[in-house]
């Protein structure tokens, strides 16, 4: 699912609770949830990460749940801009 705003790659947890979730390094790709402050997930290709990240959200979302945590909201965004300078 990509966000329709800017693009970027969302892995949906229910079908209203979206989060921007990848990032490349220089030989590995890396994930973090910035609405879930602590869950990450790094493999050696994107489409492990993507799945990484999933166990780690629904991980994550279950372990909120077991403590009677409420889970958030999304609250992040992002956006992509050209800049003149490379």
């Amino acid at each position: 699912m990509r966000c329709e705003v800017c693009g970027a790659e969302l892995a949906a947890i229910t079908t209203d609770l979206p989060f921007k979730i990848r990032e490349r390094g220089a030989t590995s790709w890396g994930a973090h949830v910035p609405d879930l402050p602590g869950c990450a997930a790094v493999g050696e290709s994107r489409e492990e990460v993507l799945r990484l990240i999933r166990e780690a959200i629904e991980f994550h979302i279950d372990g909120m749940k077991q403590d009677g945590l409420p889970v958030p909201a999304p609250r992040s965004a992002g956006e992509f801009v050209e800049v003149g300078a490379a």
